[in-house]
């Protein structure tokens, strides 16, 4: 699908003086993300419950967006192939150079609209960012989705940021819809509730042997927990690969592909439920639920190959079941920044003031076991105890570390072309975003839903998770020649969900 454009170049937005030309060097991960292997870019499907009115958005990103450092800088490149610089250098932004009105024929409103936004989101995929001014845009689509009256996309570079620091300023854009001068309210987990690790004053005495017999074993087993994480990363980046299944991308044939971007949207209450009722974290049912609908999907594309066999062929065709070992691993991403609040973002938006911004992430290799069950609750408790023994170990910090070490002893181009081994080795990429409570609006136009996405590292599969009000949406980034039904994915996940959730209802009545 050709992509048709209208553009307006009437507004310029100055810079204040004696910042244009400012000059701040790339930080190491974002040299990485401008690596041949790791050119990521982030794209965010936002739907919108009323008609868009493009004058009003682009007088809202003038008064926001651009004020922030990385939105109005561009990239330049100094010096030769084998010892090139590169710098973010301020300069006037034009909005309208950034603000895309899609060109919709009335034929392409009347059809399935649904099709047509995932087709213009996956062309998106094959079009780079123009590196001779800041390297975002934000395309505006009037167009009337199952799920949205209208449309907008925004499109940026990695190396602007971390997926949470972008999500934050994206958010910081943003105004309540019941309070339009209120920034938006993100859930966060009152620690003043957690246990805690005091004795009790009378029982000090009596127990504090056994108490620091328990810190020293704990301190022990994070010790233990790490080092085997980083032998298992390691042998990742070297040797270690996961089982070729029918998810399994071969990034090695190509360098550029056309990405497919599809989402999905469940209800947040019902994974609350299962929260609440199994005493665990958004995060565990998210990933418990997620290990059951891949197992579903690989069952049945197992099950297709043996059918396409044909049923004289019994040895062939049992050689075709879904194994009963597979390894199939995924990159989760771990934020490591000092909290940057909404607040701190448009503060520096509205008043110059400075915050911490970059990539801070790490990874966690973390194993799917995959496999049906008879009680669908055992992939909650398995996917649990997987990632509270993950919880307990500085793999993700190490990773980001090892990195930025790795950079400085090896250079940009070895560091990337190693990470990107790692992550080859296995299967998918998976994160879980929290978003607002309550309805916020988009400069006047409230919000439907978020779907977060990022595509350009060696996975064929990615899995977005952001919660926003009472709904969770799930965004799927896929290879097209490795998952061709990307939906049916998302009705497994969204049947394993129901599954999950009947199955707990059931386990609490009985009781």
């Amino acid at each position: 699908m050709e992509i048709k454009i209208r553009r307006d170049t009437s507004k310029t937005t100055t810079m204040k003086e004696g910042e244009e030309g400012e000059e701040q060097p790339l930080s190491p991960a974002a040299r990485v993300f401008h690596a041949p292997e790791f050119n990521c870019y982030v794209i965010t499907v936002i739907g919108i419950k009323r008609k868009l009115e493009p004058d009003v958005i682009m007088e809202g990103l003038e008064q926001s967006l651009i004020r922030h450092p990385r939105f109005s800088s561009k990239l330049v490149n100094n010096g030769n192939k084998k010892r090139q610089t590169q710098k973010w250098v301020r300069t006037n932004v034009v909005v309208n150079d950034h603000v895309v009105i899609a060109d919709i024929q009335t034929q392409n409103k009347n059809a399935n609209a649904d099709a047509f936004l995932e087709s213009y989101v996956s062309d998106l995929t094959t079009i780079p960012l123009d590196t001779s001014k800041p390297l975002w845009e934000l395309h505006l689509l009037d167009l009337k989705t199952s799920d949205a009256e209208n449309v907008a996309v925004l499109k940026f570079h990695h190396s602007l940021g971390d997926g949470m620091s972008l999500m934050a300023l994206v958010l910081a854009c943003m105004r309540k819809t019941s309070n339009p001068n209120e920034l938006p309210t993100l859930p966060y987990k009152n620690r003043s509730s957690s246990k805690s690790t005091r004795l009790p004053a009378g029982s000090r005495g009596d127990f504090r042997f056994l108490w620091l017999i328990m810190v020293l074993w704990s301190a022990i087993k994070l010790v233990f927990n790490t080092v085997c994480d980083a032998f298992e990363f390691i042998a990742t980046a070297m040797f270690l690969k996961d089982t070729e299944t029918p998810i399994k991308g071969d990034f090695r044939l190509s360098k550029s592909k056309r990405m497919s971007l599809v989402h999905r949207t469940v209800s947040l209450d019902d994974i609350k439920l299962i929260k609440n009722t199994m005493k665990m974290t958004v995060n565990d049912v998210v990933l418990g639920v997620t290990q059951a609908g891949l197992s579903q999907y690989l069952e049945r594309r197992y099950g297709e190959k043996k059918t396409k066999l044909g049923e004289d062929e019994e040895s062939k065709r049992n050689s075709n079941e879904m194994p009963k070992r597979i390894r199939l691993r995924s990159a989760l991403l771990v934020n490591l920044r000092p909290t940057t609040g909404i607040q701190d973002l448009a503060d520096m938006m509205s008043k110059g003031s400075k915050c911490r911004w970059g990539n801070w992430i790490g990874y966690i290799i973390f194993p799917f076991s995959i496999g049906l069950r008879d009680d669908p609750l055992e992939h909650l408790q398995s996917a649990k105890r997987i990632i509270d023994r993950k919880k307990n170990s500085f793999e993700a910090a190490l990773t980001f570390i090892a990195g930025k070490f790795m950079i400085k002893s090896l250079g940009v181009q070895v560091t990337a072309k190693i990470i990107h081994k790692a992550l080859s080795n296995t299967t998918m990429s998976f994160s879980n975003l929290i978003g607002p409570i309550e309805e916020i609006s988009f400069y006047g136009h409230p919000i439907t839903y978020m779907a977060p996405s990022v595509y350009g590292h060696p996975h064929a599969l990615t899995m977005h998770f952001q919660s926003y009000m009472d709904k969770m949406t799930i965004s799927l980034t896929v290879d097209p020649t490795v998952i061709s039904d990307p939906h049916r994915l998302l009705d497994d996940w969204e049947e394993s969900l129901g599954k999950i959730q009947a199955a707990v209802q059931e386990r609490s009545s009985a009781k």
